[in-house]
């Protein structure tokens, strides 16, 4: 039972923590010379280790949310939605929404689209 705690520890700070890219960034900084008791090292580590980051969990979370809602056209998710009414069919729009990737980039036109489909505008706007 150790060693798989262990092996979830490794994978949960490594891995997932990505604890190895903070150190990589310190390593490339300390080789460049910079002292790291000093707040610039602190600071343009920080910098650099969140913006990579971001970017790549981000990237990673478009990817599959993009992927999912290839499987829900505004046709399949009126034909989904438009049966239910009330307040199940506004929290099945707000489940459905929270699915989607978190600007108004890819929101806005499903919205115009669940709209132009003929869904209920509570469901819709429980969507959004």
């Amino acid at each position: 039972m150790q060693n798989v705690l262990n092996v979830w520890d490794f994978f949960q700070k490594q891995v997932l923590g990505l604890r190895w890219l903070n150190t990589l960034i310190g390593n490339i900084l300390k080789i460049l010379g910079m002292e790291p008791e000093t707040k610039l090292y602190s600071a343009l580590q920080f910098f650099i280790y969140d913006s990579i980051k971001i970017f790549f969990l981000l990237s990673v979370l478009i990817f599959i949310i993009s992927y999912i809602q290839s499987y829900f056209p505004p046709q399949r998710t009126r034909r989904i939605l438009g049966g239910i009414k009330g307040f199940p069919g506004k929290a099945m729009g707000a489940i459905l929404g929270i699915l989607t990737p978190f600007c108004s980039c890819s929101s806005i036109p499903l919205f115009i689209g669940f709209c132009s489909a003929g869904l209920p505008i509570g469901v819709t706007l429980s969507f959004l």
